[in-house]
């Protein structure tokens, strides 16, 4: 039996405010870390909305996507668990919505705005070398329209599509 190769798919979004951007500090198993707002697509969403779904839960901000940044193929080594995960993130850009008084996801320490030069000068608290990296593909420019993305009807209920019966 072959095992096949499946890397984890993330979500995490890029939100601009006046030269600063929002991040999150979070408890990891590899201690405190910064990171873009951004955890897994979960089953029965598309990317759009898992992203959205992410920005909510870890800042209290609703998140409008207006385009996708790009995706980063990466791989992470946990000292802690002592094992490798692959990780293929989709990473967008957008708007923060309102903010609502709410709990952040389990793990999120608070919330914060940093300048890309902040960012930078504490690298060595990334959750990893793509969040700046996502920073400044988005200060390039760098900008995907969101019609690239195609979320087919079966993802929605299931995949439970019913077949012809062809005998």
């Amino acid at each position: 039996m072959t095992h096949t190769f499946r890397p984890s798919v993330t979500v995490a979004a890029i939100i601009e405010r006046d030269g600063r951007f929002l991040l999150i500090e979070e408890e990891t198993s590899d201690g405190i870390r910064l990171n873009q707002p951004a955890g897994h697509l979960d089953p029965h969403e598309s990317l759009e909305q898992a992203v959205i779904r992410e920005a909510m839960e870890e800042t209290a901000h609703e998140f409008i996507p207006e385009a996708l940044v790009g995706m980063y193929l990466s791989r992470y080594h946990s000292k802690s668990r002592g094992h490798d995960v692959t990780y293929l993130r989709f990473t967008f850009c957008g708007k923060a919505g309102r903010q609502y008084d709410q709990a952040l996801d389990h793990g999120i320490l608070r919330t914060l705005w940093l300048t890309r030069d902040e960012l930078a000068a504490c690298q060595e608290r990334h959750r990893s070398p793509i969040v700046l990296r996502c920073v400044d593909d988005y200060l390039a420019g760098k900008r995907t329209p969101l019609e690239l993305l195609y979320t087919d009807h079966s993802v929605f209920d299931g995949g439970l599509t019913i077949k012809p019966d062809v005998t």
